[in-house]
């Protein structure tokens, strides 16, 4: 499948954070949706903060803000709307939250979906603790030709390609079967700096 069959069009036309199937995003459409969202988690954190601190109510409304969960430790208490479902920013090995925390992304799910530095992600926590991601907004991306090659010092793979080099995933070059000097078809974001690629294909080296 090609990278436009892949792609997920999206729009933010109503300023809400909302998404609509309409243009691909850019760098700037990543940076202002992942600062929307931000914003919309802290009102809506800062909310029900004045709620508990204002609340003149007894314990009945009081858990209806919260949620409890017994551990080895004892009971836990946090927030009711703690780590259900989370948007956040591609960061070329994990995600970075709009809560501002950095979630672990799985390599190989990385490697599969072939996501690219700055792709909106959303990750769902389950209430058993699974943790479900999706893609939802893929940033701009471009394809590009490399050489596979491994770092000298602490002897990751990158790739060589138009005088740049960029980190890839260990996951990524092992499904392919990639090898030292092995071409390497990568994506990469189409305006903007990035460290990280998705490794597309690798093509054997001749020997």
């Amino acid at each position: 499948m090609s990278i436009q069959e892949d792609e997920i069009e999206i729009s933010d036309v109503s300023g809400s954070g909302e998404y609509d199937e309409r243009t691909t995003a850019t760098a700037a459409d990543t940076r202002l949706l992942l600062a929307k969202k931000i914003i919309t988690n802290l009102k809506n954190e800062i909310s029900s903060l004045e709620r508990l601190l204002t609340s003149q109510a007894e314990t009945e409304e009081l858990e209806t803000l919260i949620k409890k969960t017994m551990c080895d430790d004892g009971e836990h208490i946090m927030p009711l709307n703690e780590g259900k479902i989370i948007e956040g920013v591609f960061d070329g090995q994990g995600m970075i939250g709009a809560d501002g925390r950095q979630y672990t992304v799985p390599p190989n799910y990385a490697s599969k979906s072939k996501l690219v530095e700055g792709d909106i992600l959303k990750l769902t926590i389950q209430s058993n603790g699974t943790f479900l991601y999706k893609q939802i907004g893929p940033i701009e991306r471009q394809r590009v030709v490399g050489t596979l090659a491994r770092d000298e010092m602490t002897n990751d793979w990158r790739v060589l390609a138009s005088g740049k080099k960029y980190w890839v995933l260990t996951a990524a070059v092992s499904f392919h079967k990639g090898d030292f000097g092995d071409d390497a078809v990568i994506l990469i974001p189409k305006s903007t700096p990035s460290k990280w690629a998705a490794v597309e294909n690798i093509v054997k080296r001749e020997i």
